[in-house]
């Protein structure tokens, strides 16, 4: 399968990406803010789900990239920035606009309680494979 490049400009759009980078997994060392660019970014393991749901037998991962454009400040709950190492799941991303402008609040949904809140001019976000593909047996599960 080729890599996945995704461009959101709307709700709409950004609810796919969510789809796409369920249960993608990140260490803390892998966020990048640029305040200045306003730009924030993740760089993941994102579990392919499109694979999964086309072929019933190995899951694949791959190595990704999530951009935020217009990003003008930034929040976190739970979120350890001193350990690099710590490892998050990201279980979904939704938009909560302010008023009737196109501006409002981009939350990352983490397990464990954990959020990143980003607050933007606009959705503008990106999602793009960057290769490093690898073959697991684990798919992802939800407890109740």
């Amino acid at each position: 399968m080729s890599e996945l490049k995704l461009l959101a400009l709307d709700k709409d759009d950004l609810q796919i990406i969510s789809a796409h980078m369920q249960d993608s997994v990140f260490k803390a060392g892998d966020i990048a803010w640029t305040p200045r660019r306003g730009d924030f970014s993740l760089v993941v393991n994102r579990f392919v789900w499109e694979k999964a749901v086309r072929e019933n037998k190995g899951y694949e991962r791959r190595r990704a990239v999530l951009t935020f454009k217009r990003v003008q400040a930034v929040r976190s709950l739970g979120v350890d920035r001193s350990g690099a190492e710590e490892v998050y799941a990201l279980l979904a991303l939704r938009f909560d606009q302010n008023g009737e402008g196109p501006d409002g609040t981009v939350e990352l949904t983490l397990a464990s309680g954990a959020a990143i809140s980003l607050d933007v001019e606009c959705i503008e976000v990106q999602l793009a494979d960057t290769g490093g593909v690898w073959g697991t047996n684990n798919l992802p599960a939800h407890g109740a």
